[in-house]
């Protein structure tokens, strides 16, 4: 299977932490959304990463969706199976998956001309992945083998945020996060994905 991502997107490596925590093999290309890479279009005309073109050929595309198929091809393991568990674990997922794309929005507004810059916007997505990190401080993913899904976003979301907005600083008033975050940081597949 062949998964077309970006090296800096956090979708992108939560999927390849996802496939490596259940075995599932995945051959990525690095195709960059702003090239527009045919190959990219024909997996996802929305032109995003990550997309994954499976083995029968069938593309699939956004990280929530990949990791579903990538849990279910790898045996299970990164959710419960069902009931409200599993809908706490979706929405602790999406909880991260929306820290990386406020993160993804400020990253794009901070690139921005200065004179083309929103300060409207910029607090809005600021204050978006603060208010989000409260929330992760107050109730921190649980870990285990494999890694849960929740763990893995978030993991994905606080590297993002070091690594695009260090200004941030993310860690001041977060104990119990920045604990949680240092006891994951050296796990292999983490470390061997983190961005640089």
């Amino acid at each position: 299977m062949i998964l077309y991502a970006s090296p800096l997107s956090p979708f992108a490596r939560k999927v390849s932490i996802a496939a490596a925590e259940l075995g599932v093999a995945l051959t990525a290309v690095d195709a960059m959304p702003l090239d527009n890479p045919p190959e990219l279009l024909a997996a996802n005309p929305l032109g995003k990463v990550p997309a994954l073109l499976t083995g029968d050929g069938m593309a699939l595309f956004d990280s929530a969706v990949i990791v579903q198929a990538v849990n279910e091809m790898g045996g299970g393991g990164l959710l419960p199976a069902s009931g409200p568990a599993r809908w706490a674990a979706l929405r602790d997922e999406a909880l991260a998956d929306g820290i990386c794309e406020a993160g993804v929005a400020l990253n794009g507004e901070k690139r921005r001309p200065a004179e083309q810059q929103s300060p409207l916007w910029m607090d809005r997505y600021r204050n978006a992945i603060l208010r989000a990190l409260d929330v992760a401080e107050a109730a921190v993913p649980a870990t285990g083998a494999p890694l849960p899904l929740p763990a893995i976003a978030l993991v994905c979301a606080l590297d993002y945020i070091d690594f695009r907005h260090p200004e941030l600083a993310w860690r001041t008033g977060r104990p119990a996060l920045t604990a949680w975050w240092e006891g994951l940081k050296d796990h292999p597949v983490v470390k061997a994905t983190k961005p640089a």
